[in-house]
């Protein structure tokens, strides 16, 4: 049976009476007046960039709302992923009272803003083959349990989720469902984006940092119902994405094409890998991936790690998260990148 959830009870009794600070131009943002500027102690003389950006990027939101087809009050726009998951403890999580659910092995930031911003940590471990334990997470949920973080694919396993169990938690848990699809557009198919309409307790995290490239301008997107929006827009910083960082976006915007070749290319170069990297000794196990990233389980990864950074090759070691012992978990790079990997794990394998 589906829940009934009213986002007003579950937002944190502080963040619901708190008004919000109002940047200086915040009301006049989208009129069509020219104004003269003399409330925000800007430098009047142009270079571009001197004036403050809008604060709630209408402009931007309304580019992305065409491309996800969802409406422009349904999209937050945030300093990179971090941020949003932080503001979504901020404002649903009190400290020292309640609790997210994470299920590991998962992306590492969930337990680090947890902990920053005091709030208790409940694991539910991936099972066989790191597929949700989806019987376990409704069970172990309870009213403390505010939200409850799915990244699909997972980070650092790489695999995709079944919809059918993303949608039976988001039926049965008592709180919030974040779906962070970072890697989406890696394995195309259904989004829980989809579901914005049909559910009032899914947000969906999505970001410009993977497939679209953009990782250096720090944009993530969160959709979800308006009510939600509107708790994230009182609680941000007042200008948290800078005029660079959104002209970046709509110039990746307008070359849909290239961003496809891009992962065409991804998806290509992973397939080689994984067939040479079968080739190799202590090789133990390459588990499926739906991501711009393969987890491989080795002989010793502390070893293989630390081989590969002598021949000056970064990957990264999750061997100490659950279910993750001597892995290594390795981006998909260029044919040039890819090459070097290769021929360093053969050198080793000799």
């Amino acid at each position: 049976m589906k829940r009934t959830i009213t986002i007003e009870k579950l937002i944190r009794p502080v963040i619901h009476v708190l008004k919000g600070y109002q940047s200086a131009r915040e009301e006049f943002v989208g009129s069509d007046r020219k104004m003269i500027l003399l409330d925000a102690n800007e430098n009047p003389f142009e270079t571009g960039i001197n004036r403050y950006p809008d604060p709630l990027q209408n402009n931007l939101k309304d580019r992305i709302s065409r491309v996800k087809n969802i409406p422009p009050t349904s999209i937050f726009l945030g300093n990179g992923s971090d941020e949003l998951i932080n503001l979504l403890m901020i404002a649903f999580c009190e400290p020292k009272d309640e609790e997210i659910m994470i299920v590991p092995p998962t992306f590492g930031m969930y337990q680090v803003s947890a902990n920053l911003n005091g709030v208790a940590v409940i694991e539910v471990p991936l099972i066989n083959d790191f597929q949700l334990d989806v019987d376990e997470i409704i069970a172990q949920a309870t009213d403390r349990t505010k939200m409850i973080f799915i990244p699909t694919p997972n980070n650092p396993s790489g695999n995709r989720f079944p919809m059918e169990d993303l949608e039976k938690i988001i039926q049965k848990f008592p709180g919030l469902v974040v779906i962070d699809e970072a890697y989406a557009e890696f394995s195309p198919g259904e989004t829980a984006v989809d579901w914005l309409t049909q559910y009032e307790n899914i947000i969906v995290l999505q970001t410009f940092s993977k497939a679209q490239g953009l990782a250096g301008v720090r944009v993530g997107m969160a959709f979800a119902k308006q009510d939600i929006i509107e708790v994230l827009n009182k609680i941000k910083a007042p200008y948290n994405l800078n005029v660079l960082s959104q002209q970046a976006v709509f110039d990746r915007l307008d070359n849909p094409d290239i961003v496809a070749a891009e992962v065409k290319l991804l998806l290509e170069f992973k397939q080689n890998l994984v067939v040479e990297l079968q080739k190799i000794s202590f090789v133990k196990n390459i588990y499926p991936s739906d991501a711009n990233f393969i987890l491989i389980r080795f002989d010793d990864s502390t070893l293989r790690y630390n081989q590969l950074i002598e021949k000056g090759i970064v990957v990264r070691n999750p061997s100490k998260q659950k279910s993750c012992e001597n892995t290594l978990r390795i981006t998909i790079g260029t044919d040039t990148e890819n090459l070097a990997l290769i021929n360093a794990f053969k050198a080793m394998d000799k």
